[in-house]
């Protein structure tokens, strides 16, 4: 079943809007008035005092909509229709398992000193990354943040591959030098993770750009790759996000914004620390379309994915999306997580996305029982056998230490004649009484 039809996506309006259809629009704006975040007890602020030079301009920005609430309204006029196959259940259900277990594994063997540095976890957040990445192709981009173990588990870099780079080993997917917060992988098109936010998103900016150069400047009829860009709530005050915005609006880039707006960044509620908490607003600002989602819910979030990667890829330009959702541990594992209140961790923790997909599922007689412990008990095996590749893969070597630094290993740049400088019998003349 469809989420949205193509002509109700957030499509723009034109400037010359008539009386009529300008209170057409501002309908479809009144539900977010007075709106709050899908399950949390912080209000937003209220919009209904709209100034008269706001209600000029309104027909200015493109219509939203509310896809959480489309999904209800659908619901309620056809029961028989469902979101997904069973085949397609199967293949999200193991992925965020997977996500799942493997970040629990990663606590445990962090508190056994197995790994060092800072390491983020992405539990609870797991239906955002599955439910974008699961519908991209193998040649299509992700960069990450430093929350980053999870979006390079759902684009294809097996466990044994995470989890040595987690380890600082050799077979790691940056062979031990990346570490938790910089994985990357040229094979599954993982542009790495970033550990200052927003680092990602003009990497994400650029590679998008690329996929359009090679179509339309170099001929390439089948380089349809899309960008999907991951960044937090956190991030969306950052002058890089408003800057590729702009670019990727302007050059109509086949790219997706997502906001993993896990409602805090570290120890601050993003309900305190920006003008304007719905993120989704600043999409089309910028002339793209903007959406807010249930990010607890992989089948809102697959189903806005479809719509927003079909998008991209059609050359229809970018999308910003808000995926409203909540990690269940603390910033890092060296956080204590105090900051939060009790009530609310307890409230999204009862909102499951792995439990939530598990009861449609079975509600729907998409699986059985069994089924689903089938996999857990795959994925442990797989989880388990990470862990032990990891441990018993060697340490890199010594003379990696200065590999990736400089494009000249030697550290003074290569001559026209693809010659180190250094070994030219003349670099050091005229240094001699240095």
């Amino acid at each position: 079943m469809s989420l949205t039809s193509s002509n109700k996506f957030a499509q723009p309006l034109p400037l010359n809007t008539t009386s009529s259809r300008s209170k057409e629009h501002k309908l479809l704006f009144e539900p977010f008035r007075t709106n709050t975040f899908l399950g949390s007890t912080h209000k937003l602020r209220c919009f209904n005092s709209l100034s008269k030079s706001n209600q000029t301009n309104l027909h200015r920005r493109s219509a939203i909509v509310a896809v959480s609430d489309v999904v209800k309204e659908k619901k309620s006029k056809s029961s028989t229709n469902l979101l997904i196959t069973k085949e397609e259940g199967l293949e999200l259900y193991e992925d965020m398992v997977l996500g799942r277990a493997f970040e629990d594994m990663c606590a445990q063997m962090y508190y056994r000193g197995k790994m060092f540095g800072f390491v983020h976890l992405y539990n609870g957040q797991e239906a955002v990354s599955t439910g974008f990445i699961k519908l991209l192709k193998q040649e299509d981009s992700v960069a990450s943040t430093y929350r980053d173990h999870v979006h390079s588990l759902s684009k294809g870099v097996s466990a044994r591959a995470v989890m040595s780079e987690l380890f600082g080993k050799a077979t790691g997917c940056c062979r031990g030098q990346g570490g938790s917060m910089h994985m990357f992988s040229k094979e599954h098109n993982v542009l790495g993770g970033f550990a200052f936010i927003g680092e990602g998103i003009p990497v994400a900016t650029g590679a998008a750009f690329s996929s359009k150069y090679r179509r339309e400047v170099l001929k390439d009829a089948d380089c349809d790759h899309v960008t999907v860009a991951f960044f937090g709530d956190g991030t969306c005050n950052n002058g890089q996000f408003f800057e590729c915005l702009n670019m990727a609006a302007l050059w109509k880039l086949p790219i997706v914004f997502v906001v993993e707006n896990n409602l805090w960044a570290i120890g601050m509620s993003h309900v305190r620390a920006t003008s304007d908490p719905e993120i989704w607003k600043k999409g089309p600002a910028f002339g793209m379309p903007g959406v807010h989602v249930d990010g607890m819910d992989v089948l809102k979030v697959r189903e806005v994915a479809k719509e927003a990667i079909g998008r991209a890829r059609r050359g229809e330009g970018p999308t910003l999306v808000e995926c409203e959702t909540y990690r269940f541990r603390g910033h890092s594992l060296a956080d204590p997580d105090e900051l939060r209140d009790p009530a609310e961790k307890a409230h999204y923790a009862a909102r499951d996305p792995i439990t939530a997909l598990k009861r449609y599922m079975i509600d729907n007689n998409l699986v059985t029982e069994q089924e689903l412990k089938t996999i857990e008990k795959k994925i442990d095996e797989v989880v388990e056998d990470a862990v032990e590749f990891a441990d018993e893969s060697p340490r890199p070597h010594r003379s990696q230490l200065l590999e990736n630094v400089f494009a000249d290993p030697k550290g003074f740049g290569i001559g026209p004649d693809g010659r180190y400088r250094c070994e030219d019998p003349k670099f050091t003349q005229g240094t001699a009484h240095v």
